[in-house]
């Protein structure tokens, strides 16, 4: 529509922005509030606002509503990761994990083709209308969940604080390593995804359709990873699996670069999803396990701002590599880098521990239901069992 560079990477910052911005507020409102009707609202906003969309013809007004739905992203993703622990019960948290974020993949892999279908078949308008039934979809289902997580009480709500999240992912050893290396590897990583389609057209001599293939292959090996691999992680290596799951993703990445040849970059995509989809799940798992329930909504709000901050300023970053180290240089750099901080990451994990140790318990912690004599329960203080 603006045949502008600048406003797409506007687009961008106004989708991912709220989630960076307000990753504080949204967790404090997920953690207050019962998060099935945080779900079901925001999901009711986010409805209203595509639809808002498809009337929109102009930058201005696109913009804006962009902020609108990137708000809607903010609140609702903390909102659904909170549920998560409640609607598996008693069965493994990690492969609940695995089952949302396939889901999530699959939408990934969906949305972008059915997307283009609808754009040239009824333009912007068509598009969004279809997305806003599916906020309501959402909102639907949010409402008909038999779940409930109750938000604080009045007395108790002066106690809680929007930066109680991210100041208990610092203070945790485990969490603050594993933090730290999912916040520096994405830096690296996501500015690969910039020079993805230049690689791909310029560098191996292909055209669009195998940049497709290229996603489509990566998004395979996400889902195969989610399900599959993911649960077969030995349960006393939860973070440190996670942190080989980096080192491995941003090795698949760069490894084109050094030996050209499409089947070569395709096999190293798949195992780049591969190591993708594990990495999730298991950093996701991680956060459950060792953040009080209390404080889910805060904690996992704090975590997407980590990682979107880290996107923004990848995509950012990406560009001006293109520009000075042209697309082999930009992949094989920023996937080398990405594959270090995963590796030093995993090093320091071992340091710690001396050794692998059980990083949490897999499933619901039996230790959280039974209080000691003293009368107070393990959870209380940690929720977790090293």
């Amino acid at each position: 529509m603006a045949d502008s560079g600048l406003v797409v990477a506007a687009l961008w910052i106004c989708l991912f922005g709220p989630s960076v911005a307000g990753a504080g507020l949204a967790g404090l409102l997920v953690d207050r509030v019962d998060a099935t009707r945080v779900l079901a609202g925001v999901s009711a906003l986010g409805a209203v606002g595509a639809a808002a969309l498809a009337a929109s013809g102009d930058i201005a007004p696109v913009l804006a509503l962009t902020a609108l739905l990137g708000l809607v992203f903010a609140v609702s993703q903390p909102a659904e990761f909170a549920l998560v622990p409640l609607l598996a019960g008693d069965r493994s948290i990690r492969v609940a994990n695995g089952h949302v974020e396939t889901v999530r993949y699959i939408g990934y892999a969906v949305g972008p083709l059915l997307g283009g279908v609808l754009f040239a078949v009824g333009g912007l308008g068509l598009a969004m209308l279809v997305n806003a039934a599916t906020f309501a979809a959402v909102a639907g289902a949010a409402l008909a969940l038999r779940v409930r997580r109750a938000g604080v009480g009045a007395e108790e709500r002066q106690a809680t604080r929007a930066r109680d999240g991210i100041v208990f992912l610092v203070r945790d050893r485990v969490l603050y390593l594993a933090m730290l290396a999912a916040f520096g590897s994405l830096l690296f990583m996501s500015a690969v995804w910039v020079g993805e389609l230049f690689f791909v057209e310029d560098v191996l001599g292909r055209g669009d359709v195998a940049y497709g293939l290229m996603l489509s292959v990566w998004t395979v090996g996400m889902a195969l990873g989610a399900m599959v691999l993911s649960r077969r992680v030995a349960a006393g290596a939860t973070a440190t699996g996670a942190l080989a799951a980096v080192a491995i993703q941003g090795l698949a990445l760069a490894l084109p670069a050094a030996f050209l040849g499409f089947p070569f970059f395709l096999a190293c995509m798949f195992m780049g999803g591969l190591a993708h989809g594990v990495k999730n799940v298991l950093f996701r798992s991680l956060i459950h396990l060792r953040v009080p329930d209390a404080l889910h909504g805060r904690a996992f709000a704090a975590y997407n701002g980590i990682r979107n901050s880290a996107e923004l300023a990848a995509f950012a970053a990406g560009g001006l590599l293109i520009a000075a180290i042209g697309a082999r240089g930009t992949v094989a750099y920023a996937g080398g880098l990405a594959a270090a901080v995963g590796l030093a990451g995993l090093l320091a994990m071992l340091r710690h521990f001396r050794g692998w140790q059980p990083s949490g318990p897999i499933g619901p912690s039996r230790m959280a239901r039974v209080e000691p004599a003293g009368g107070v329960a393990p959870a209380a203080v940690g929720g977790v069992a090293q």
